[in-house]
């Protein structure tokens, strides 16, 4: 089942008797478990029927009987099970620690039994963080017969602003093309340290307010003319001037601005503005599809692609590549990482 279609049976009050929430994105497990562990039981109920569980302390055989026993004055009770991934025997193992099938022995796995006939007064939630189990398995298949088997799966770059703009729709907010883009440059795809980030922007807005690049600078921290993002803008429109005002910026803010990050965030914008020079359809839909950004910055892609010519990209991947091993300690002698960044800058300005 996907995320979406989880919740959505959940604010039903459709419960199913195992949720086995697997995955390298901890974000969506949290979102489940909190919505299960917060929503099932009322307050009187939770007392005596509800009952979070650790995986370091635990077995399998711990889980099982836990989910076993009935409630006390309530339809249901809920066992939570976080850090899953940490019961060795819980979705059984070979001699090597890996997972292995179980249908060709003559003992099912005692996990597996139990999916396959759960204690229908129980609500099983299994947070198997950060990792995932052989969905070939009879233990997997078992579960994806017989329970929710959900796969948490890491959410890619280009789809990070699509989600926050989704997430604040949401809660009846909007943000900028331009903000959007700055927070996932400097959050990444951590979805958990995003929303916690826009929470705490939404307690300081007046409700059903946009986000802008000053509200980020105020209440985040992310100066909105001395980043990244910036820096990109002011390279493809060759403005030498504030290219270098913004690398003295980061030379003298190292710890903010690690060399190695600004150089993957150029590499980066790089690929995408030598994939906007081979489109044989540049128009903007097609474009912003083609290259995963926002439909807002397709114009920047088109000023940038006038000034850096195909031959010109090929030899700024090789100032790249030599600075990014420069900034590793390769050849790099005693210059600062703000003086590697300021012969890197003029090179691809130059």
């Amino acid at each position: 089942m996907e995320f979406n279609d989880i919740i959505s049976e959940l604010k039903k009050k459709v419960y199913r008797q195992v949720y086995f929430l697997m995955g390298e994105e901890p974000y969506f497990i949290d979102m489940i478990s909190d919505y299960i562990e917060q929503n099932v039981l009322d307050e009187s109920e939770k007392e005596f029927n509800q009952t979070v569980l650790y995986g370091r302390d635990i077995s399998a055989a711990d889980v099982i009987a836990a989910a076993k026993r009935f409630p006390m004055m309530s339809e249901y009770q809920v066992i939570i099970v976080k850090e899953a991934q940490n019961i060795r025997d819980l979705v059984g193992r070979d001699k090597e620690g890996g997972e292995k099938e179980k249908s060709k022995e003559k003992a099912k796995h005692p996990f597996e039994a139990y999916v396959e006939n759960p204690q229908k007064s129980t609500i099983l939630v299994i947070c198997y963080k950060y990792k995932t189990i052989d969905k070939r398995t009879s233990t997997a298949k078992a579960i994806d017969k017989n329970a929710v088997l959900f796969d948490s799966k890491k959410i890619y770059d280009n789809k990070v602003p699509d989600w926050i703009n989704n997430y604040l729709k949401g809660k009846e907010y909007q943000i900028s093309p331009k903000a959007s883009a700055l927070l996932t440059e400097y959050l990444g795809t951590n979805l958990s340290k995003i929303s916690n980030e826009l929470d705490k922007l939404m307690i300081n807005l007046p409700p059903k307010s946009e986000i802008t690049i000053e509200h980020i600078q105020t209440n985040i921290g992310i100066s909105k003319d001395y980043n990244v993002f910036e820096l990109q803008t002011a390279i493809g429109k060759k403005e030498v001037l504030k290219a270098n005002r913004i690398i003295n910026y980061f030379a003298a803010n190292e710890k903010d601005h690690p060399m190695v990050m600004t150089i993957s965030s150029l590499y980066g914008y790089f690929c995408k503005l030598l994939s906007y020079q081979f489109l044989t359809d540049k128009s903007q839909k097609n474009a912003a599809s083609e290259l995963g950004v926002h439909p807002f910055f397709v114009g920047d892609y088109e000023r940038a692609a006038k000034n850096f010519s195909i031959g010109k990209l090929k030899a700024i991947f090789g100032y790249l590549r030599e600075y990014d091993l420069k900034s590793k300690g390769v050849d790099r002698g005693s210059a600062t990482e703000g003086e590697l960044l300021k012969e890197l800058v003029f090179k691809i300005l130059h």
